[in-house]
């Protein structure tokens, strides 16, 4: 079962491939070393808030706006790890903590996808699927690093755009899911966000703004979709 994990998780990886190439050029852009990008890899891996950390620490942010920020870009992970419960709940605590840990948005959505087809998932299986993703990130992440050292400005491949262009995506992948009649519905809020930002900006830093104004758009959210 570790092994057909590995091979389901095939598509993952190439995609990792070049998500992660970017992420180690940009960081030695963002002026981390290649011990710092391999560490963050290892102890971090979230794609995104991996370039969200090289934007902060590029523009000198505290650390206490690094952590902040992170904490709400990964909280999703929580309610993933609940989803993936179920089928787990019978695992033993060390094996749980493991997948837990390794949980990200690509396996997530192979695991659930095979979980209702399936109905049921394999420990060893969702063991195969992260820890082959796992592996792949760090070391492509520490090849970009290398290739990296050696671009001295890796925006004129347009690299920095990497982060922009995830988030773009993501959007796009999230409004595919949202039925027609509500479409309009998450663009008034996509809206307020934006005005918020623009506002709390006036007030406060850009990161604490950031923060607030998408904080109050997914409140606002909650309350007025059932």
């Amino acid at each position: 079962m570790f092994l057909l994990g590995v091979k389901d998780c095939l598509p993952t990886m190439l995609g990792y491939f070049s998500v992660a190439l970017a992420f180690g050029i940009v960081g030695m852009s963002s002026g981390l070393s290649i011990l710092e990008i391999t560490l963050l890899s290892i102890f971090v891996y979230a794609g995104a808030a991996q370039f969200i950390i090289c934007a902060l620490v590029a523009i000198h942010s505290p650390i206490s706006a690094i952590f902040l920020t992170i904490f709400f870009v990964n909280s999703r992970m929580f309610l993933q790890s609940l989803t993936l419960f179920p089928p787990f709940k019978n695992n033993s605590l060390i094996s749980n903590i493991g997948i837990g840990s390794l949980v990200t948005d690509e396996s997530f959505g192979v695991a659930v996808t095979k979980y209702a087809k399936d109905k049921k998932l394999d420990p060893m299986w969702m063991h195969g699927l992260n820890i082959s993703a796992y592996l792949m990130w760090i070391i492509v992440s520490l090849i970009g690093a290398w290739i990296g050292n050696m671009i001295p400005n890796p925006e004129m491949f347009g690299l920095d755009y990497a982060l922009s262009a995830m988030f773009i995506f993501l959007l796009i992948a999230q409004f595919e899911l949202i039925r027609k009649d509500k479409v309009m519905y998450y663009l008034y809020l996509i809206v307020l966000t934006v005005i918020c930002m623009l506002l709390f900006t006036i007030f406060m830093p850009t990161y604490i703004s950031i923060l607030l104004s998408t904080i109050v758009a997914s409140i606002i959210g909650v309350v007025f979709d059932k």
